[in-house]
């Protein structure tokens, strides 16, 4: 996804195009207590095998041009003090060929958050020795502390010479000689257009998971649908923290944003009566609203309870950049709002507007269908709509292992074996799988080959299997490769996805998938921290979510353990084989 996202940004030509910022390295996710800028405590080869890799790949891969350093440390080791990271292994192991920046005021936060610098000159020298190129968002410390430092001899000229070169040859490499400016008159023909708005909506409509579903989905014969929660008929909800419009705390978007109640008025078939009352709003409770609210849905055939997040930088928001949360439940006014609706006996699909995963366990059994939308963006009510309706099968699948309560925290799929043991009041499964995602049809998996089903270390295994929509209507589904050796000089994730596919098949159409993977993407660090491929058997696991498998191999890699000096190959390879 990193390298999709970084290519797509910067194009096949950086002369006509920008250049894309990889961030906050390095694992910025993995912070103490979960909160923004917390220390991370983690060894050397979960950062290098989890976090660092998908840097790892941008770079190599996709030949980002530019890295933003992380405000937190490592172990001690604030990131933008850290040559370790910034030169040792993205440049001298990695050979990146861009420039650093720091993160906003990281430099001045080695004084004045990690107290590891006497002053700003003290500060620019540590992160200019480490790496960072450019100070972000102004000079504090790479103006007058900087050059106070080079005229002390605190720092010799070479290396400002190093970071002003990489910076001039990523602008030679843009063109920004030639070309320094932009034509600021076309600009409104180019945002927001016709294309645009399409691709809003498909990137929305494939990015949505249901969750679950009794069979109330898609909505079928229903003359009157009533809609509540604070995300129901707001534009602003539907957008992230970094929009324009999220960053700067504006109640008005820039841009047209479709909410789910203008887009159920404009897809719902004649006759279907679309009723609204906000109930709430997303911390605040207003007894008359909640009342109103009921009443409203009390008159409806199907409730449908939009609830959530907001998200932004400010205080108002409850998600986003800093906005850290200790509980994961739904605000108490939402919860509140939706256990009365659930009081009325009538059927209630959770439409979820959120940027993270919400505790919402004591709900799950008492509604009859939830969708995660996310962020879903300007066309977001749209493409909910659609789904409600069933003019577009969902087909998303869960990025994220979804937990019961915040206890189990932090989860994910790929656990050691050691991991797997329950609380003594609470089960250590999650409340919905990685990889999770319904269909309004069904898929049979079949046919699994691995070819050759030995294979000397060094070597590649095609991987391959026939999906079959056995439904009756058009819809995709996420085909997911796992693996996993049965014995290691290491302990091992129980599985690791190393390929997927999502494919579009019509009703009783079939179609082979073909998983080419590379003995070196089974390459791990060793107790010696060298990054080998070694033979063993490794069973192959093929499935609809890392927790729905389908279908079991068995892959053997015989020969002599292989140390991989330089990584080259990250990505399995898929083909796509019309069956008969």
């Amino acid at each position: 996804m990193g390298v999709a996202y970084v290519k797509g940004l910067q194009g096949d030509d950086l002369s006509k195009g920008v250049i894309a910022t990889a961030k906050h390295f390095a694992a910025y996710s993995a912070s103490e207590g979960g909160r923004n800028c917390a220390p991370v405590r983690i060894g050397e080869r979960e950062l290098r095998e989890v976090y660092l890799y998908p840097f790892e790949a941008a770079v190599k891969v996709a030949k980002v041009m530019s890295i933003m350093s992380a405000y937190h440390d490592i172990d001690g080791v604030p990131c933008t003090a850290s040559r370790k990271l910034l030169t040792e292994i993205l440049r001298n192991e990695w050979g990146f060929e861009g420039f650093v920046v720091s993160d906003y005021g990281a430099i001045g936060m080695l004084k004045s958050f990690h107290f590891i610098a006497k002053d700003l000159k003290d500060a620019a020298i540590k992160a200019i020795k480490a790496g960072v190129d450019v100070e972000l968002p102004s000079i504090a410390c790479y103006g007058e502390p900087l050059l106070s430092a080079v005229k002390e001899g605190l720092i010799p000229m070479e290396v400002i010479d190093k970071a002003v070169a990489r910076v001039l040859y990523v602008k030679f490499r843009l063109s920004l000689f030639e070309n320094p400016y932009v034509d600021v008159e076309k600009v409104p023909e180019i945002l927001d257009s016709e294309d645009d708005r399409k691709l809003a909506l498909e990137l929305a409509r494939k990015s949505i998971v249901l969750l679950k579903n009794d069979g109330i989905l898609p909505l079928r014969n229903v003359k009157t649908i009533a809609l509540a929660g604070p995300n129901a008929d707001d534009p602003r909800n539907l957008l992230g923290d970094y929009t324009y419009t999220g960053h700067h705390d504006l109640e008005k978007p820039a841009v047209k944003v479709v909410t789910v109640l203008e887009g159920l008025r404009s897809r719902a078939p004649a006759g279907v009566k679309i009723l609204n009352a906000r109930g709430c709003g997303i911390v605040e409770r207003d007894e008359a609203e909640l009342r109103r609210a009921v009443e409203v849905a009390s008159q409806a055939d199907v409730v449908i309870a939009v609830m959530g997040e907001r998200s932004g930088l400010s205080p108002r928001a409850i998600t986003g950049e800093g906005r850290d949360r200790a509980l994961l439940s739904l605000p108490e006014a939402q919860e509140e709002l939706l256990e009365e609706l659930i009081e009325l006996g009538k059927p209630i699909v959770l439409v979820l507007v959120n940027g993270r995963p919400l505790n919402i366990e004591k709900f799950v059994d008492k509604v009859n269908a939830i969708i995660e939308a996310w962020f879903p963006g300007e066309e977001g009510g749209n493409a909910i709509a659609d789904i409600l309706l069933g003019s577009y099968c969902p087909g998303g699948k869960l990025p994220i292992t979804w937990p019961r309560s915040e206890g189990q925290l932090p989860l994910y799929y790929s656990m050691k074996p050691s991991s797997f043991k329950d609380y003594v009041f609470k089960s250590i499964e999650p409340l919905f799988p990685f990889g999770h995602g319904l269909s309004y049809t069904k898929f049979r998996y079949d046919k699994l080959r691995i070819e050759p089903e030995r294979v000397e270390v060094g070597g590649e295994a095609r991987i391959s299997l026939e999906v079959e929509n056995i439904g009756d209507v058009e819809g995709d589904e996420v085909v997911q490769l796992y693996v996993r050796p049965l014995v290691a000089s290491v302990t091992r994730p129980m599985k690791e996805l190393k390929g997927f596919k999502r494919i579009s098949l019509k009703p009783k159409e079939k179609v082979m998938v073909e998983f080419i993977i590379h003995t070196e993407q089974l390459a791990f660090y060793d107790e010696n921290m060298r990054l080998i491929i070694e033979p063993s058997t490794y069973e192959i696991m093929v499935g609809s979510s890392s927790e729905d498998v389908r279908l079991r191999g068995i892959l053997e890699l015989h020969g002599r353990p292989m140390v991989v000096k330089r990584k080259k190959k990250f990505f399995t390879k898929v083909r796509l084989i019309k069956s008969s």
